[in-house]
């Protein structure tokens, strides 16, 4: 009680003139920030209007709220099959990939970063490696490659190449935070009759769970954006793709521009609704392996 007390007294003893220079030293940080979120909100906000206007307004009206509103922009949309069977298929892909990624580069950095063993660091340096490998300069190898398995218009044409290149990045992430895992932990599991594998499953990923989280948000983000993989993969409208549906329908569509607004906002609502879900895991995995060590 006394320490509050005293707390309390030496924040009242801090001269004004000593606060506002700290405010006037914090200002730039939060002017740059609203500048930065106003230029970032206002595209969308924008997008989320126009949709509800019809392109004659658009035209008379740019930047004006809609007078009527017209929500048909909206409702035709949500009750359209194509638009589901994409947000479906993205979905699905997206998860995949995921999976795929986030285990398999779990047993390849707990490898990496729990085992000595001759060439070790020559194999983590051809995977990072791998994050200076462009994906465009791929495509024409990769397509032969696919036609020759027969994943065309297949998932799989998808999942796989996706989790392949988001190997690289997911065991830079996960070896560094494994090795941060004391070793006396490592000991005192094997002294109690725990196999490595078992340490791996039981121990070590639930101890990386920020970790774990933070790259399968990024895997399944990074899946929901790609665009050119999905068109050169899918050429039947069933496992189309958001972007590659929002590109099908801006073709379509292209004199209704107000649709296209729609379209828009649709197609990112689940994209933003999964971050701001996400958003704390995100962070907090970034900001803790930032501290660790």
């Amino acid at each position: 009680m006394s320490a509050v007390v005293k707390s309390a007294a030496v924040k009242n003893t801090v001269p004004k003139s000593v606060v506002r220079r700290r405010r006037l030293r914090t200002l730039p940080v939060y002017v740059i920030l609203w500048l930065v979120g106003a230029v970032m909100v206002t595209p969308l906000l924008y997008a989320l209007v126009s949709g509800f206007k019809s392109t004659d307004q658009l035209s008379s009206n740019t930047f004006g709220l809609p007078h009527p509103w017209v929500t048909s922009n909206y409702t035709s949309l949500l009750g359209s099959g194509p638009f589901w069977r994409s947000v479906g298929s993205s979905t699905l892909i997206a998860v995949a990939t995921a999976l795929l990624t986030v285990g398999a580069s779990a047993l390849a950095a707990y490898a990496l970063a729990r085992f000595a063993f001759r060439g070790r660091e020559v194999l983590f340096t051809v995977f990072t490696m791998g994050l200076m490998f462009p994906f465009a300069v791929a495509i024409l190898p990769l397509f032969i490659l696919l036609r020759t398995f027969g994943l065309l218009d297949n998932p799989w044409g998808v999942i796989l190449p996706q989790a392949a290149f988001g190997l690289p990045m997911t065991i830079v992430i996960l070896r560094g935070f494994f090795r941060e895992i004391p070793g006396e932990l490592e000991e005192a599991a094997t002294l109690d009759g725990c196999s490595p594998f078992g340490f791996f499953w039981r121990i070590l990923l639930p101890l990386a769970r920020p970790a774990l989280g933070t790259v399968s948000v990024l895997a399944i983000v990074g899946s929901w954006n790609n665009f050119l993989l999905p068109l050169l993969v899918f050429s039947e409208p069933t496992w189309w793709t958001v972007p590659v549906g929002i590109q099908q329908f801006q073709g379509q569509y292209a004199s209704d521009v107000a649709r296209i607004f729609a379209y828009l906002v649709l197609a990112m609502a689940p994209a933003l609704a999964f971050y701001a879900v996400a958003e704390r895991q995100l962070i907090g995995g970034i900001t803790l392996g930032a501290t660790k060590g």
